[in-house]
């Protein structure tokens, strides 16, 4: 059997997956699981692909190992279970493509060099998403490799769209709209045009709602206007990121609060969001079943926020057509998905009660103008397919 494996690799974990090839572009879902606190206490899970345990393992608080360690060890319990020949490509996913590059591609020393000159855009991940590609390099040279970009989805947006009012020599110099999580709403668009194809063609918001958050508006499946921009520190009110800001808070937490631009990013990054506001925590499901009234604010600013952004999407395209919820809070938390709902009633948006509590699929109300569903997104599956299209021959995808 020979097998594709993806990694999504962040500060403190190392999410993967492998998928089997099969026939041209066929691939199947072998395993998936996740290195979870790195640096602390690393706990390594391992499911097959109808959710029993395959491996589990736990090292002691304190244990010195880091990325590259448990990276080497991954690779040696895939070897044992499916042979070190089987594994034939790993396909990452990569945050920040700048503006040369969209398309997936083989990673080669020259392309790992540029990728990490744009650490800068995406300090919170791209050091962390190249650090496992120098690792397997190192470890083993002839597997190739390839990155996928989350801003590549969104280079089909107008020009206008990526524009900051800027004057013209920063604006050359890469400083414009990128746009996120692009890999995450590429699976989506591939999704509606089987479960939704007159959907698929028209106008839609998909909401990718997790600790990372960020709305896309999509015209017949394309990116045309997203709510991140420069960096992912834009748009929604996220886990511990603020969203949108005043750039003049940022000159005023320098210029009169004496911040550095380290405690800066600090507070942005790490400290805001929806704990920040909360006081409480990141998580949605600890705000939600909370009745602290800090907690109570912190989820309806966050519904707001996301209303908010949708309907400005709305009117970048022109009217709706269809709402996707996605991501861990949009696949899970109905009562989240019913208060951005409610504020976009007046584009026509109206759910159906009960299917809004299943949680899958569409749950619009039959009178609903606007289609409302809820997909699941498999950044990895998306990862995979775009990694054997690059490493087979005339493409297989």
């Amino acid at each position: 059997m020979r097998t594709l494996l993806t990694i999504n690799a962040g500060s403190s974990s190392i999410k993967f997956s492998l998928h089997a090839i099969g026939g041209p572009g066929a691939l199947a879902p072998v395993l998936a699981g996740a290195i979870e606190a790195i640096g602390t206490a690393p706990h390594l899970a391992m499911r097959d692909a109808a959710g029993a345990v395959l491996a589990e393992r736990r090292w002691q608080a304190g244990a010195a190992r880091t990325h590259e360690d448990l990276l080497g060890g991954l690779l040696d319990l895939l070897a044992h279970q499916h042979g070190a020949e089987a594994l034939v490509a790993v396909g990452h996913r990569v945050v920040h493509g700048g503006a040369a590059f969209a398309a997936p591609e083989r990673v080669s020393p020259a392309l790992l060099e540029a990728l990490a000159a744009l650490a800068p855009l995406a300090p919170l991940h791209q050091p962390h998403n190249l650090a496992p590609i120098r690792a397997l390099a190192a470890m083993r040279p002839d597997l190739p490799q390839v990155a996928c970009f989350d801003t590549g989805f969104h280079r089909t947006m107008p020009a206008l769209a990526t524009r900051f009012a800027l004057p013209a020599d920063i604006t050359e110099a890469g400083v414009r709209r990128y746009g996120f999580h692009g890999l995450s709403y590429e699976w989506i668009a591939r999704r509606l045009r089987v479960l939704a194809p007159e959907l698929a063609a028209g106008r839609v918001i998909v909401a990718h709602l997790g600790n990372g958050a960020s709305l896309c508006a999509m015209r017949a499946g394309r990116s045309v206007e997203t709510s991140m921009g420069f960096t992912a520190l834009d748009g929604l009110v996220m886990g511990t990121r603020c969203g949108s800001l005043d750039p003049g808070v940022v000159l005023y937490l320098a210029q009169q609060r004496g911040m550095s631009p380290a405690a800066i990013e600090d507070l942005l990054y790490h400290r805001s969001g929806l704990l920040g506001v909360s006081g409480l925590a990141s998580d949605m499901r600890t705000l939600l079943a909370s009745d602290a009234p800090a907690a109570r604010e912190a989820v309806a600013l966050f519904a707001y926020r996301a209303a908010r952004e949708a309907a400005a999407l709305a009117g970048a395209l022109g009217g709706l057509d269809g709402f996707v919820f996605t991501a861990g809070i949009g696949e899970h938390a109905a009562p989240v998905r019913a208060l951005i709902a409610e504020r976009l009633g007046w584009l026509g948006v109206t759910l159906d009660p009960a299917a809004n509590a299943a949680g899958q699929g569409r749950i619009s109300a039959p009178g609903s103008a606007v289609q409302v569903w809820v997909v699941p997104t498999d950044e990895e599956a998306m990862i995979a397919h775009h990694t054997l299209m690059v490493i087979t021959p005339g493409g297989g995808a």
